[in-house]
């Protein structure tokens, strides 16, 4: 199988790469607690692509723990 029919199958499917790949990346940036240099290296991005998927990542991270200490 082709990537290239592969993909044209993703797309019928409403399946797109670039949201798949920002997912990963996001993902990534939760875990590794948001290290632009990390994913620059990991996902080869720019700086300022992998400081806006850190960014993402500490606003969530952040809003989990006001969450959990209202919660309390």
């Amino acid at each position: 199988m082709s990537a290239e029919y592969l993909k044209r199958h993703l797309l019928h499917q409403g399946v797109y790469l670039e949201r798949i790949r920002g997912d990963r990346v996001l993902r990534e940036a939760l875990t590794v607690g948001a290290d632009p240099l990390h994913l620059a290296l990991v996902f080869n991005l720019s700086h300022t692509t992998a400081s806006r998927y850190a960014d993402i990542a500490q606003k969530l991270l952040n809003d989990q723990i006001e969450q959990a200490a209202d919660s309390e």
